[in-house]
């Protein structure tokens, strides 16, 4: 592994897994899953984002794993799956439901996080008959299903086509990011992350972001800016909670009030004053919290969907 891939020390240092396996998607790619936890736990399944690896979800993983079994995986391409030349939604959508069939036994459910483009993937995985057998609720951090490029404010530009195209070209690049300085610091947390983010919240961040191969970072870019994932919001029919960063600049808080309005089954927006796009590492406990109360509410019954739809009901009158 790169010795950028992840810190070694503190809460975003990765904890060891119980034990590693691979899942061989439907194309054949091969995707690097950790098994963190006891066996016989609730179980949570986290989906990274772009130019991320499992180290990005450290801080869940150290906290969740005491009483739940936590299964992370490497996106293709990214940390320690091989690159593929397939870089698709509908890839990305192939390799949740791989992961699940080999993690979980028939009928078995989990909560499923996803950060970013680990969101994307659950969007785009939400009509599979895989995805649907063993998904209980989901949690969508810092995502958005369309217009990604459009809305993004990195750059200090008014609305429009200018901005979107520069935006793209900066994104889309493939210029190497080089080693993690002062200086790459400083643009890393101005694009990504909010104005308050301590040292270590950065300095881990750009570890992990500046390990992604740039021929894989490139690659996907290209898939975000074309994104569109509406038709998976409509599907997503699990109770499925929100939460974004009102200073994200990546996936502004526009694209989670539009998920908010679209979702059939949401239980929550949860708007973060001050945080930018990396909210598991920006607010680590709030979006712990966040996973144990989806699974503490709907993995109790799993093999009754009557009671998860009663508790979504409940969650909606409640205001939740």
């Amino acid at each position: 592994m790169s010795r950028l891939t992840h810190v070694t020390s503190g809460p975003y240092a990765p904890p060891a897994p119980a034990h590693e396996l691979t899942a061989v998607s439907a194309d054949g790619a091969r995707l690097h899953v950790e098994v963190h936890g006891p066996e016989n736990a609730p179980t949570v399944v986290l989906s990274h984002g772009w130019t991320c690896s499992t180290a990005f979800w450290a801080a869940q993983i150290r906290d969740l794993a005491a009483d739940h079994r936590v299964i992370a995986y490497d996106q293709r391409g990214h940390g320690r799956s091989p690159a593929s030349l397939a870089c698709t939604t509908h890839a990305l959508a192939d390799d949740l439901e791989a992961v699940l069939a080999h993690t979980l036994a028939p009928g078995e459910k989990a909560v499923i996080a996803g950060h970013s483009m680990g969101g994307m993937t659950v969007m785009a995985a939400s009509a599979r008959p895989g995805f649907r057998e063993h998904t209980a609720a989901v949690l969508l951090c810092s995502t958005g299903a369309s217009r990604l490029v459009a809305e993004a404010r990195v750059l200090p530009l008014r609305a429009g086509r200018v901005r979107t195209w520069i935006t793209g070209r900066i994104l889309g690049s493939r210029a190497p990011l080089g080693p993690v300085t002062p200086l790459a610091r400083r643009i890393l947390k101005y694009a990504t992350m909010g104005a308050g983010s301590a040292p270590h919240m950065v300095e881990a961040c750009a570890r992990i972001v500046h390990a992604c191969p740039r021929a894989v970072r490139g690659a996907w870019a290209s898939v975000l800016e074309r994104l569109d994932l509406d038709h998976g919001v409509r599907e997503l029919t699990v109770p499925t909670a929100v939460v974004a960063g009102t200073a994200d600049r990546l996936t502004p808080p526009v694209h989670a009030r539009a998920l908010v309005a679209a979702l059939p089954a949401c239980v929550g927006l949860t708007e973060l004053p001050g945080l930018g796009h990396m909210t598991p590492v920006e607010a680590p406990e709030l979006v712990t919290a966040k996973i144990r109360e989806l699974a503490a509410t709907y993995l109790t019954n799993t093999t009754d969907t009557t009671d998860t739809t009663d508790a979504v009901d409940a969650h909606v009158k409640e205001g939740a």
